[in-house]
Formats: structure tokens, sequence, C-alpha cells
């Protein structure tokens, strides 16, 4: 079963959502800022069975891509391609001109969605300011960006 067969759904979650909490941990990705102010995560489902979760922090022109993860029994069948693109959507709907992510051990997945990595003092200082870049992920993870203005 591949997603793009699948009409996936995408809804509002909150950051104090157990489910999210849970698959975020379980895939070692930060949750100690999830309910802070700013941060806006969605649940991803196909035919009512959460397969994801994903999150955007949007600033002016530009958007810092959160917490892509497919729980472990759901992966290997797009779902996170899917995932990824919707969200990719939302912040391109919402006028973002860049999409920027932090990754460790994901970087070959986005770069085969079109992200490439940057420097990080290349990014702009609002996704620099966010506490994922500055205190939640490592100095070793990798930031991305993918234009939209395409």
């Amino acid at each position: 079963m591949i997603a793009a067969r699948h009409q996936l759904i995408m809804e509002p979650t909150g950051g104090d959502n157990d489910e999210l909490r849970m698959a975020l941990a379980a895939a070692h990705l930060p949750i100690d800022d999830l309910t802070e102010p700013g941060r806006t995560f969605f649940r991803f489902t196909d035919g009512g069975k959460t397969v994801g979760f994903g999150g955007l922090e949007l600033f002016d022109g530009c958007a810092l891509l959160r917490s892509v993860v497919v729980p472990a029994d759901k992966q290997g069948r797009g779902f996170g391609q899917a995932i990824t693109r919707m969200l990719l959507d939302k912040a391109h709907s919402a006028d973002a001109g860049a999409v920027y992510l932090l990754t460790e051990m994901a970087g070959s997945f986005f770069e085969a969605l079109g992200f490439r990595a940057i420097a990080r003092d290349a990014a702009p200082a609002a996704i620099l300011a966010t506490r994922q870049a500055a205190n939640l992920c490592p100095a070793s993870a990798t930031l991305m960006v993918k234009d939209l203005k395409a």
C-alpha cells in the first residue's frame, strides 16, 4: 500500500496530544517545546488510522518543518513523503517562500524531496532563534532548506 493511493486526512492536534508525544519520543525527536506558542501540529490519518504526525512553525516569509514522524509499523509505505508534501503545501499557502528543517538522521529522505543542506548562518534569524535550532537540536544536526517560490 502506497500513501499516494490513499487520501490522507490532515487534522490539527495540540502539542499535548499523548499519541504525538509518544510517536516523537519513540523516534528520539524533541518533545520539550511542543506546547509553546507558535507551534502547529497535525495528525495524519488514512482510513481513520493514524499514519503520522508533523508540524510547522510559521514566520514572516519562511517556515520551520517540525517533527515529521511515521510510526514504525507504518513506515515504508510513502506516508512520510505524503505528510511532508502536505506540510510544504500548508507552508506555501501561508506565504512561506522557504521551509527549513533540522535533522540528524533523515537528510537523504529530505534531499529526495528537494531539500538541500546549508550552513546554519545562512538561515534567517527567525529560524535560528527557534528553540529547535538554538537549544533542542545538537550542533551536529544538519540544517536544510527547500525553496517554495518556484
